[in-house]
């Protein structure tokens, strides 16, 4: 699990990658970074917890491989192939710390974004009861759900994608 999460829509990989260190907090707007739309989480990490969660909504048991994101920073091209490789990266190294920026799937967004309004509550005490969820009390859960189902609609209302950086543990 990671320990901070901020999931985020972006018409495109490049604009989702814009100065890939800097946080997507939209209360805090940097020169030559989009102001993104933007929910912010701690301990939901895009492919188990929230894998947890899109199982949750479309009332399927959750696999490892559920939600399966694609790595955009640190660009996975670059990663260290051998551990002599890792053992001579700085110790800044986004390879090492984070920040990792994932693209979630399609399926995602569009499992988020087609929940129905009226299953919400559903939703969140079925995600209580799986072992990924990192919250217990469906009142702290509900408005989790509603904010990220809100931000898939906005993102599949502009035909954009989710993605989600992220500080993994």
């Amino acid at each position: 699990m990671s320990a901070m999460c901020d999931y985020y829509r972006a018409p495109d990989r490049a604009t989702a990658t814009v100065r890939p260190t800097t946080v997507r907090d939209r209360s805090k707007p940097l020169r030559g970074v989009p102001v993104f739309d933007v929910v912010e989480i701690t301990w939901v990490d895009p492919s188990g917890s929230l894998g947890s969660l899109v199982a949750a909504i479309k009332n399927v048991p959750f696999s490892d491989d559920f939600v399966e994101t694609v790595t955009l920073y640190p660009p996975p091209e670059g990663a260290p192939q051998t551990e002599g490789e890792w053992l001579a990266l700085p110790e800044d190294s986004p390879y090492l710390d984070g920040p990792q920026i994932d693209e979630l799937p399609v399926t995602a967004r569009d499992a988020l974004a087609q929940v129905d309004d009226s299953r919400l509550l559903e939703v969140a005490r079925r995600w209580t009861m799986e072992p990924l969820c990192p919250f217990r009390e469906v009142d702290d859960l509900l408005d989790l759900v509603q904010e990220l189902v809100a931000l898939a609609r906005r993102a599949k209302e502009s035909n954009e994608l989710l993605y989600c950086w992220w500080i993994p543990d």
